[in-house]
């Protein structure tokens, strides 16, 4: 006959507090880098700031962008500060085409050669590189063509700015334009060769400022590019020009000019939610009561 065991059967082994501690920063952190690609390669949310999209897109609406089909990339900033990374691109399914609403970098006002916020903006894409731009009493033309107008487009002010008002806000800097009546404007491909006059010299300094290079005039007439005189620049990257549909309360191309190819980071999929962000959390029967559950899953076109 086996005689009992004095032994206790054996205890497993409780992880201690700082393993626990560990497994649980490990899985946020795993959790964390699988957001993080899924935003950087495939889908963006966005929240929508102001009104110059209104009424195709509305504030409050929280939208999704695609932007595996522009070629998603890894982080640009370290996440809440400005500070720039080196990043990875994957290649693009397409370009961005006209009637495209797209989220990008933006580019900076018009006089400036680095953006003072790093902030990104939400516009209709009218112009694609080599399109002529025109806009005649309010009616937006594409290389002579009338530029279809969206569904929800809208303009807030009925009158009309004259042909011969010269908006000094107006891109680019001493065009004889204003936001009613503006341009013909080409926007720039790559592989363009600009010719550069005393007359356009201010039309292209910041444009190839930001390019990279350095313009300066020398005497009365003599314009240069990194130090050796000319009178041609080759443009070397493709440009875009946007638009919001809220026409007349869209700080858009007509004031602060074209965005790169680079600058633009996905295009507009659906809204996956609306409710009034204007309304505080202390509030919060108000805010739920705001909820526009016909917006929920709408398209964005």
């Amino acid at each position: 006959m086996a005689k009992p065991s004095n032994k206790s059967p054996l205890k497993k082994k409780k992880p201690s507090t700082i393993e626990e501690k560990a497994r649980s920063f490990g899985s946020l952190l795993l959790t964390l880098l699988v957001v993080l690609f899924i935003q950087s390669f495939f889908i963006q949310g966005y929240s929508t700031p102001t009104g110059s999209m209104l009424n195709t897109i509305l504030i409050g609406d929280k939208m999704f962008f695609n932007q595996f089909l522009f070629g998603g990339s890894t982080p640009r900033f370290i996440p809440f500060t400005e500070i720039k990374l080196p990043y990875f691109q994957l290649p693009a399914i397409r370009e961005p085409r006209r009637n495209d609403i797209v989220n990008f970098e933006f580019p900076g006002n018009r006089d400036e050669l680095v953006p003072s916020s790093k902030v990104q903006y939400l516009k209709r894409t009218v112009g694609q590189p080599g399109d002529v731009i025109e806009v005649k009493n309010k009616v937006l033309y594409v290389n002579s063509v009338e530029f279809p107008k969206p569904e929800h487009m809208q303009f807030s002010m009925p009158k009309m700015i004259p042909a011969d008002y010269h908006d000094p806000e107006i891109f680019p800097k001493g065009a004889p334009w204003n936001k009613d009546n503006y341009g013909p404007l080409k926007v720039p491909s790559k592989g363009d060769i600009v010719t550069l006059t005393m007359d356009n010299y201010y039309h292209w300094d910041t444009f190839i400022k930001r390019e990279g290079h350095k313009i300066e005039i020398k005497g009365n007439a003599q314009i240069l590019i990194d130090g050796k005189e000319t009178n041609t620049y080759t443009v070397e990257r493709n440009y875009y020009f946007m638009m919001g549909d809220n026409r007349d309360n869209s700080l858009d191309s007509r004031f602060w000019g074209f965005v790169p190819r680079e600058n633009i980071v996905g295009k507009a999929w659906f809204v996956y939610f609306y409710w009034n962000s204007e309304i505080p959390f202390s509030q919060i029967g108000r805010l739920l009561g705001s909820i526009k559950f016909d917006r929920i899953g709408k398209s964005i076109e």
